[in-house]
Order: structure tokens, then sequence, then C-alpha cells
């Protein structure tokens, strides 16, 4: 059994494609393994070896693939979206005591002024694409100083992999760490789940600091000896092109990249043709079943729609390839860890009954990092609580029918509110903040805010927005800005952000 992404590397032949991309050369499975060894080396002469964070700022491509696959195997990859701002840099870096942190040769990233003042090892990496797709060597900072020997060598399986943030409106974002053993169960689930092969070449458009892209995107099909061509980010207009170049097997994405690439299908048509798909998948939002129908007529492929979390270090449950029945509506039957519905009391309930979607299994996380009071609130007799309201049928299937946590989910793009209304608090003439949930036709969810005046002040919503987006990625700034007396509240006083959209006449 694979436990460690050492193991899981081993599947491909070693003259056999890893990595391509678009207009680029091949990566054998060899030149691979030789890279992962190379960096763990690397890493290891700078004092950084297993369980030491090594935050990773580069932008989509196969060098961030190689990247996280190349520090997993023998530190800790923390993987962070480029299009941060400094103070959220400064956050994460200073949340994850990161030691190091990757960049570009060259790079402009606020990444690098934040790491100087906080002291983080900053390492450039050279691209080697001429060497093929994703290779690349490190370059340590000339005055960086002589580190301490470090605990060297290729992780072991309960050695953390993998760390991401989690957002939460009820507390600061949550470290959630995932072991070896965590991503490589998931990864082994996805495999097998969609009986992926040598054969298979995956086109991978998802960003590669979510959960979804790495697993799903990257590690499940190298684990199957497949190969995966990493685009730089998605563009709608470039994917037929690129899907022209790598004459993929299948893909996965989120809902709006999906809808945005059947946008442009019908001037596409050649190319389906010549590069027909063996299955589309789908994950990270819920996938209007009609645009399901309208996908699987133009490409003539099955969508499967999967359901995940990166506590559970992304799949969880599934629609199953044909033959076995898809029902579209639901997110499909568990695939991976178990699945069930739980009561607020800790009971199991059967079919047909609502309750709260719990899993467990060796792709869950073992608990937050340093949070005890979040561990016991998400933990119950050994089960993972999700936070989502779901029920499920007489033959297993789950339909989530809410959200219990009050996340905005932008597309895929997860925004904690609290987080929102702390950069909002911050302007002068702001007294009071509420950042909800908008529905979007597109999107799913948008970014919205009510918003109270100190007295006397005056403040344009374009202005609240200007200055939100200097202290927060694009996807997180509201789009939407109501100026009230007072803040909404519910009948005990709380904040109630969940259907306030709704109150409030918001579509």
């Amino acid at each position: 059994m694979n436990h460690t992404l050492r193991d899981l590397l081993a599947a491909g032949a070693d003259a056999s494609t890893a990595l391509t991309a678009p207009g680029g050369a091949p990566l054998t499975f060899a030149a691979l393994r030789t890279l992962v060894a190379t960096t763990v080396s690397a890493l290891n002469a700078m004092g950084i070896g297993r369980n030491d964070r090594v935050g990773i700022v580069l932008p989509n491509g196969p060098e961030m693939a190689t990247a996280f696959i190349s520090i997993a195997s023998g530190a800790t990859s923390a993987p962070l979206n480029p299009a941060y701002r400094a103070d959220e840099f400064e956050f994460y870096l200073s949340d994850l005591g990161a030691r190091a942190l990757i960049v570009d040769a060259g790079s402009a990233s606020p990444a690098i002024g934040v790491a100087r003042r906080l002291g983080v090892r900053i390492v450039e990496l050279d691209a080697r694409p001429q060497q093929g797709a994703g290779n690349f060597t490190l370059r340590d900072t000339p005055d960086a100083v002589a580190a301490a020997p470090a605990q060297g060598g290729f992780a072991q399986p309960d050695d953390v992999a993998l760390v991401l943030h989690t957002s939460g409106t009820t507390s600061r974002p949550k470290i959630v760490p995932l072991a070896q053993r965590n991503v490589c169960a998931s990864a082994r689930n996805i495999r097998e789940f969609l009986s992926l092969s040598a054969a298979d070449r995956g086109l991978n458009i998802m960003p590669l600091f979510h959960i979804h892209g790495l697993i799903a995107g990257v590690l499940a099909p190298l684990s199957a000896g497949g190969q995966v061509c990493c685009a730089p980010g998605f563009n709608a207009l470039k994917f037929f092109g690129w899907m022209e170049q790598a004459r993929p097997t299948w893909y996965t994405a989120v809902p709006t990249m999906h809808q945005a690439i059947l946008g442009r299908a019908a001037n596409n048509r050649a190319v389906l043709a010549a590069s027909p798909l063996r299955f589309i998948r789908s994950s990270s939002s819920a996938m209007p079943p009609q645009v399901i129908r309208e996908i699987e007529q133009v490409f003539g492929a099955p969508l499967v729609e999967a359901y995940g979390m990166t506590e559970a270090a992304h799949q969880m449950a599934a629609n199953p390839l044909p033959p076995r029945v898809r029902k579209p509506g639901t997110v499909g039957v568990a695939a991976g860890p178990e699945v069930a519905i739980m009561d607020e009391a800790g009971t199991l309930l059967g079919p047909g009954n609502v309750g709260e979607v719990v899993i467990r299994g060796e792709n869950v996380t073992r608990g937050y990092e340093n949070n005890p009071q979040a561990n016991a609130e998400a933990f119950t007799n050994g089960w993972f609580r999700t936070g989502d309201q779901g029920v499920m049928d007489a033959e297993g299937y789950l339909s989530i029918t809410g959200r219990l946590k009050e996340i905005i989910n932008r597309g895929g793009e997860k925004v904690s509110p609290r987080e929102v209304d702390e950069v909002l608090m911050d302007h002068p003439a702001v007294a009071q903040v509420v950042t909800f949930a908008i529905p979007h036709d597109r999107l799913g969810e948008e970014v919205g805010a009510v918003v109270v005046l100190r007295e006397g002040a005056s403040l344009a919503e374009k202005d609240l927005r200007e200055f939100a987006a200097t202290r927060l990625a694009d996807f997180k700034v509201p789009r939407k800005v109501l100026f009230m007396a007072e803040i909404p509240k519910g009948a005990t006083g709380k904040l109630q952000r969940i259907g306030l959209a709704q109150k409030l006449g918001m579509r």
C-alpha cells in the first residue's frame, strides 16, 4: 500500500511521461523521481527536513505541481495563493511558522518582503523547461545563514505532507495538516473511483494552491502511472487549444469553469471530435443538473460530480462512472471514506433523515493544528463533522441540503465572512459590518456586506471596495455593499449571516 508520496510516484514506468505543459517538453517519471530526490537533498542541505513548513508562492503550471510534490516528499508543502496581498501573506507565513518560502527567480511577489521581515528563508526556483515540463533547480539566498541539520531524507507515513488553511466565521482560519497517508489515501480513492490507468491523460486547469487541483488534478493520475498536462491557470479562450495539444482523456474543474468552457464548445466541435473524453469531473461546488445534461450532450462524455473538502484531503463522495447509476442533484455515493448522517446528539441517522454529513477514513485529517476547541467541536465518536447538512437515500446517494457553516462559496473559492468583516472594520468611517453570501446564478454565491457608518461619517461603496482590495485577494472583496442604520439581527440579538440576502431581498 502506498502511504508516502515517494511510494505513490513509483507507479509510473521510467520512460513514460509524467508531466507536460502546453508547448513544453515532456517530463518522464524517471526525471520526476530524480527531481524529487534532488529537491529533498537540497532542502536538507538548507536545514529543512521532515515536518518543516515550506511556503510555495508560484504561478499555476508544471513547476507549481513539481515543487509541491518534491517539497511534500521530504518536508511539508504549504501552497499559498499568489494573488494574496502582503497582509494575507504575513498572516499565513506567521501562522504556519514557515521555515522557507519558494518563489520564482525574479519574482516581485509581496510575499518576499513579508518573508524578509519575518526572517523566513527565501529560496528561488529556476525553471528548466528544456529538461522537461516542471523541471527546476533551487537557489538559496546568497546571504542565508548556515542552518542546523534537518531531520532529513524522505517523509514517513505519519509526517505532514501538506498544510492548508480553512476559513471559519466564528474563528480565525484554521490550519489543516494532512499527513502523507491522508493525501495518498485520497489520491488512491480518486484513482480507483475513476478507474484511472497509465493510458489516461489529464488536463489540469485547477489552481494548485487548492486541495482539488493538488489531489485530483495531479496526484491521483500520477499514482496510476498516467500523465498530467499542467495548464498555466484557467483560460476558457485557450482551453480548446490546450485540449488539441494534450489530447486528454479527462479533466476536472469547478462548475464556473465548466460553464465557461461550455460557452465556447460550439465553435470547437472539431477539437471535441478529435479528442474524445472518457469522462469529465466536477467538484468544489454544486453543478446545476441542466448544465450537466448540456455538457454531456456537447462533449459526448459522462460528467461525474464529486463532493470534497480540505479536511478530507479532497474527495468524500462522488457520482460513479457508467454503467453505475448517476443521480444529478446528488453528490453521489461514498467515494473513499465512510459517509453518514448524524443528528446534533451524535446519533447516526437512517436513510431519508436530514442531519449533518459526517465522515471517517484514512484520508481524513487527524485534527486542526493547535486548536483543541475546534477539534472537540469537529469530531464526535471518531466521525468528522463536515458542517454540511444532508440526507442519504436508500441506495446511499447523498444530497446536500444546506450548509451549517457560514463560509461563502464563490465558485469554489471559499471566503471567511469574519476575515472580510475585520478588514472593512479597519476603515475609519466604519462602525459595524456583517459580511454574508448573496445568491449568484453563475458563481453559486457572491460576497456582500452590510455596513453601519460612524456618526457623521460618509463613505461611498466604491471607496470602501477599493480600501478592501488593498488588503484582500480580489475574490474576497464584497461585490455589493449596503449602508444601513443598523445591522440586521436575529431574535436573540445574534448576527445572522445565513439567509440575510433573502431577508434583504437580494438575489
